[in-house]
């Protein structure tokens, strides 16, 4: 069996999201334990110029979920900003999951040579489906992941390298 579009995007967006959703449980069952406000951890910023934990879990779901409706319909935007809780970005990151998950092989796989724009205010940057997914949206997707985990490493929760990495496509 070749290796497809779906392997290098989907596969690995259920992935990290999965382990997302795992370490973003952990992390809040630590927080609650320690007396750790999640009010205050969703407002983190390891800079003072970067966007907060919130933000970075916004774009996990943005630039996966978001990026395979992108390549479907065309076009790309920036996320806009929103005021979710603790809950609500675990609820983001499992919806996400949940809908990609409905993607087949054969869906991601037609995708592939259609045209997707990027637009940012008046900039627009065109690219196909699968340079947008594998040189714009994959990486800022791993990205954003590190940065939440980062965040809530940072912020002291219990968390690994096992925790980010989520569960392995080992050989069967």
């Amino acid at each position: 069996m070749a290796f497809s579009l779906y392997d290098a995007t989907v596969a690995n967006y259920l992935q990290i999201l999965g382990a997302a959703g795992g370490f973003l449980d952990k992390s809040l069952a630590h927080f609650r334990e320690k007396g750790i406000d999640p009010a205050e951890v969703v407002e983190t910023r390891l800079a003072n110029d970067m966007l907060p934990f919130r933000f970075q879990v916004v774009s996990l779901a943005h630039h996966s979920r978001g990026a395979m409706d992108a390549a479907k319909n065309g076009v790309f935007v920036p996320p806009a900003p929103k005021g979710e809780d603790f809950a609500g970005l675990q609820a983001l990151v499992a919806d996400a999951r949940d809908e990609l998950s409905k993607w087949t092989p054969e869906a991601v796989d037609a995708l592939i040579g259609r045209d997707v724009v990027f637009k940012l205010g008046e900039r627009s940057l065109p690219f196909t489906a699968e340079g947008f997914l594998m040189s714009f949206s994959l990486p800022n997707f791993f990205f954003h992941a590190t940065t939440a985990y980062d965040i809530l490493r940072h912020k002291g929760a219990p968390i690994g390298k096992r925790d980010f990495m989520g569960r392995l496509k080992l050989k069967t």
